[in-house]
């Protein structure tokens, strides 16, 4: 990689990986004001504006930007998150300019019209009501809730139509003016990108940013508990959640070592064992949820009603079963997949600019690619062992359940099938 930074005098940083044998350009806007930056009472509002920076600026309407980064071929989208807001596009190379200049439209000159905001407030509450009929999809915002129960890093990204139908104009401005200042951006792009020309042209459109936030967010204090939403469904969609690592930890990479020989692909434990030798499920496997202080680590699995009581069991004992019985195989495997993914995903530049402006906010630099394969390839049995040991150190389990619920066992006997 060939990574070049420039920090604008109000904070924006400039990161580029310039890759001139490439056509295109991927250009990402990453913004470190994501849902936790959030109110109870103005839950989902990150979001929300998000939606309604592309619904039309001073300069162009919300048509009109459709069909400027279309007429070109280009893509245009955005994404929010708890910890970060993101707007980005890819392009050719000669349209690197209209890029920025469109995502600085958004960014610098959007209208907020009323109309417009009644419509989009009308398109969330959809999405919301999407995600609650999705349950392979709200049963994580259900974990993430129990986990982080009365905070902003619990709730749903969304928000909640209560939420969704007060939220005003006026507060869709202040919160933009409160969080996208200059410390707070970073411009990140890979491809056939030229550093000192993006300086420019980032420097014209957010070098008059204020530079300094106004408010930070709430720590996360994890809880744990169980949530059960009992539905008629043919399947029964559950959750196990333990407390888990933060970005910075330097158990990081053990620990998706570890998620990957439980559960991170056909190979895992979980897979084999609940879904191959048992055919108790069609999906499961383990994740990690890492933020900047905190992290969840947790299993998923979708399975019939009616076995979900023999399925339970066996997810516990593999897990526990695996710090006792690791083997330098597995673990040469493990560490094998998690390569593989992340060099296969240098070869494109929507996940270089992605990682680029992500490590840019978490640690202020860009982890060089050399640096993290080669702290995967450090993770050995110790560091897995002891990964496990910390994760089922603290009892407070996590769970969060959707469908049919009179075969499953109580949080007495999950947390048993897991932790004794």
């Amino acid at each position: 990689m060939t990574i070049r930074v420039t920090t604008l005098a109000n904070g924006v940083r400039v990161v580029t990986d310039e890759m001139p044998h490439l056509e295109t350009v991927s250009i990402g806007v990453w913004i470190d004001a994501g849902s936790r930056y959030e109110t109870p009472h103005n839950n989902g509002i990150a979001h929300l504006l998000e939606h309604m920076l592309f619904k039309g600026t001073e300069r162009r309407t919300a048509r009109q930007i459709a069909e400027q980064i279309e007429d070109v071929g280009g893509v245009l989208n955005a994404f929010t998150s708890r910890d970060h807001t993101t707007f980005y596009a890819r392009v050719l190379k000669e349209d690197m300019g209209l890029a920025v200049d469109l995502l600085a439209d958004l960014l610098r000159r959007s209208r907020f019209d009323a109309d417009e905001l009644e419509r989009e407030r009308e398109v969330v509450l959809q999405e919301i009501g999407q995600a609650q009929d999705t349950p392979d999809d709200i049963v994580f915002d259900m974990l993430q809730e129990r986990a982080f129960p009365d905070q902003a890093l619990g709730r749903s990204i969304l928000g909640s139509a209560d939420t969704m139908c007060s939220v005003t104009r006026d507060q869709l401005i202040a919160f933009q003016q409160a969080h996208y200042r200059g410390e707070t951006l970073v411009v990140a792009a890979a491809g056939h990108v030229d550093h000192d020309i993006l300086v420019r042209l980032v420097d014209d459109a957010f070098g008059d940013l204020p530079a300094s936030r106004a408010g930070g967010f709430e720590p996360g204090r994890y809880e744990g508990g169980m949530v059960r939403a009992d539905r008629a469904l043919e399947q029964i969609h559950l959750t196990v959640g333990f407390p888990s690592l933060p970005f910075s930890d330097p158990d990081f990479y053990a620990l998706n070592v570890f998620s990957t020989l439980l559960g991170g692909g056909m190979s895992s434990r979980l897979f084999q064992e609940v879904r191959e030798e048992r055919g108790l499920a069609y999906a499961i496997y383990s994740f990690t949820s890492p933020h900047v202080d905190t992290g969840l680590f947790g299993i998923y699995v979708g399975t019939d009603p009616e076995t979900v009581g023999d399925a339970v069991p066996v997810m516990g004992a593999q897990m526990r079963d695996l710090c006792a019985t690791l083997d330098d195989r597995e673990i040469a495997r493990a560490r094998a997949q998690l390569k593989a993914g992340l060099l296969m995903s240098m070869e494109s530049t929507s996940a270089r600019v992605e990682q680029m402006g992500r490590q840019m906010l978490i640690f202020g630099r860009v982890v060089p690619v050399e640096e993290m394969t080669a702290k995967v390839e450090a993770v050995d049995a110790e560091a897995i062992e002891r990964v496990c040991r910390r994760t089922l150190a603290d009892h407070r389990l996590t769970v969060a359940t959707v469908g049919p619920q009179a075969a499953l066992p109580d949080e007495d006997a999950i947390r048993a099938a897991f932790l004794d």
